[in-house]
């Protein structure tokens, strides 16, 4: 077996768990491990710590599949993590034709993201969506797509590869069917009693943010009878939650003319009252303050944007931008009003995040309690000794 022998002391992180292991902290490598490779891990002085995935490219050297000397990587082994994985969707997931099935380290697969996407539950018609992001599970995908048709029932995979991280792990980006039929242009899905368009082959990441599924649900509940602005809308999920919750009026901001599209396919789609929802496809940051400049006022503003913060050389950036918008977005609300507001940025924590979006209230004059913090669903869960698995961040603000 090829072996990863660590640096004196530097077997402290995996000894509490933590899946990764940096170029910096190894020592010596016996054998000729490919990329992808599974090799044992062990302290500088021969202890057993880890089976691991091995990737002569990237600066994570080695992401962890098992703590546990006895348990070979082998078909059996992603059989039973995947299937793991569903059981625990099925137990706490409900109301949702769309659930992130696999999510990385924290389901004990680093490296891959699975989405499931459900059109027709009773007879369990619906696609898988992929992306492998390092060499194990690239080295394992054929292990991967079977173990996940075999669990899921599902036949349909299809793989959205497309995402710059692999470069560091010297893979191609690359898209395309792994099993089944082809994806439709677009496929329907239904969330909390709303149906969605997802196109699973060119959309963000696997067509959806199914990430945000709980934070749509609160928005809902919030949106009766308000005038609502929703910034950085993609394809109107949280517009689509505020009309299904009976909000007055929706105003939402995209710069893709595409992504505006599909959303208003969306109110089609739910038969929804299209004169209560404006779209507005242009650059957020100058229609907000347009927005506020034109003497427009709304009661809920939902700030979502794309990440800002790619890498920790960009924090400084990133937290002008956030703050820019945070402040505009307080200047909009009316008294009473509501601010859901997001960071995506792994780079940006949730203090720093919080400590913007505390320094944008004190900008704008305005007094705001903090109501709720929020995150991911249930279905992206967080390893106490993986702490950056949490990249979604939001609070829930009123003003006073």
């Amino acid at each position: 077996m090829n072996t990863v022998t660590l640096k004196p002391s530097k077997e402290k992180s995996l000894l509490r768990r933590h899946p990764w292991v940096y170029a910096n902290a190894i020592d010596r490598i016996d054998g000729k491990p490919a990329p992808g490779a599974t090799v044992v891990v062990r302290a500088h002085d021969g202890r057993f710590l880890a089976r691991a995935a091995y990737s002569p490219q990237s600066q994570i050297r080695v992401r962890v599949w098992s703590f546990d000397e006895a348990e070979p990587i082998d078909h059996a082994f992603f059989k039973r993590r995947v299937q793991r994985a569903l059981a625990h969707r099925q137990a706490l997931v409900q109301g949702t034709g769309a659930v992130r099935l696999i999510f990385g380290e924290a389901d004990g697969l680093p490296g891959l993201v699975v989405d499931y996407y459900v059109t027709d539950a009773a007879e369990k018609r619906g696609q898988l969506v992929c992306q492998f992001m390092a060499a194990g599970v690239e080295a394992w995908k054929e292990a991967i797509v079977a173990a996940l048709t075999g669990a899921t029932g599902c036949p349909n995979v299809y793989e959205r590869s497309d995402v710059s991280i692999r470069e560091k792990e010297g893979l191609a980006q690359t898209t395309g069917v792994l099993a089944g039929d082809p994806p439709p242009d677009t496929l329907i899905t239904n969330e909390n009693g709303v149906r969605y368009h997802v196109d699973v082959r060119s959309g963000h990441k696997t067509g959806f943010y199914v990430d945000q599924r709980d934070n749509r649900a609160l928005v809902q509940a919030y949106a009766a009878g308000r005038d609502v602005l929703n910034c950085f809308c993609y394809t109107g999920g949280f517009s689509l939650a505020a009309l299904k919750g009976g909000a007055k009026r929706v105003v939402s901001i995209d710069s893709s003319g595409e992504a505006l599209a599909l959303a208003q396919q969306n109110v089609a789609a739910n038969d929804f009252d299209a004169s209560r929802a404006e779209w507005l496809d242009a650059d957020a940051f100058k229609t907000l303050r347009r927005l506020y400049d034109d003497g427009e006022r709304f009661d809920l503003v939902v700030l979502d944007p794309p990440k800002f913060a790619p890498s920790r050389e960009h924090v400084d950036r990133a937290a002008r931008a956030y703050k820019d918008i945070n402040l505009t977005g307080f200047k909009l609300l009316r008294p009473g009003g509501l601010l859901f507001t997001y960071s995506c940025s792994g780079a940006i924590d949730s203090d720093l995040f919080q400590k913007i979006v505390a320094g944008a209230a004190a900008d704008a004059r305005v007094d705001a309690r903090i109501l709720k913090r929020l995150g991911a669903g249930v279905d992206h869960p967080l390893l106490t000794a993986f702490p950056e698995g949490e990249y979604l961040k939001g609070l829930l603000l009123q003003i006073a």
